[in-house]
């Protein structure tokens, strides 16, 4: 009996410093739980709080892109910050002639390589408030922090705030935003 409490207790302990150290990084996001040993698409498409982005994502071809190796860092906008945008905008985004334009905005929240919110923050103070980020369509993203909180700003200036941080996938990581950013027109 002994040496099941003692093997009931190390599990505990065990499961408590793998969840404590990091190791154990399943977060839940849209209500589905979204798994660090799947990739970026494999994940968004559950959750519910992402479908026009996932919709987006499939009219836009990019869906082969985020399931490759990566890695990627994604600002996912919710579907609450799709319908932020003016009327008609995600209609007309989504329209095949307009397929180029669509790319252009959601490559406009993938940044190349893996960056989570420690990282970012690291940044952020080592360029005295902001740190410039590159993304995939070449356009740049600022980060900056508003107290403990990242915010991403585009070119024109419209702020989103990281409201779930550290989303890890098996190809990058996933930082959900309450705004949809746009690159600036070129």
């Amino acid at each position: 009996m002994k040496s099941l409490k003692t093997f009931t207790l190390v599990s505990a302990f065990l499961a408590f410093m793998i969840s404590a150290t990091g190791i154990s990084q399943t977060k839940m996001v849209g209500g589905a739980p979204m798994y660090p040993n799947k990739d970026i698409v494999s994940n968004a498409v559950n959750s519910k709080d992402h479908t026009t982005l996932v919709a987006a994502v499939k009219a836009a071809d990019l869906v082969g892109t985020l399931q490759g190796e990566g890695p990627f860092t994604v600002f996912a906008p919710t579907n609450d910050a799709f319908a932020k945008l003016p009327e008609g905008t995600v209609e007309t985004l989504l329209e095949p002639e307009n397929k180029p334009m669509l790319q252009g905005v959601l490559t406009y929240h993938v940044v190349a390589g893996k960056y989570g919110s420690k990282e970012l923050k690291r940044w952020i103070k080592k360029g005295k408030g902001m740190a410039k980020l590159t993304t995939v369509n070449g356009d740049t993203l600022t980060a900056m922090m508003d107290g403990n909180s990242i915010k991403i700003k585009d070119s024109a200036g419209n702020v989103a705030s990281v409201t779930i941080a550290d989303v890890n996938q098996s190809n990058g990581v996933i930082h959900v935003i309450d705004t949809v950013v746009l690159p600036s027109a070129k």
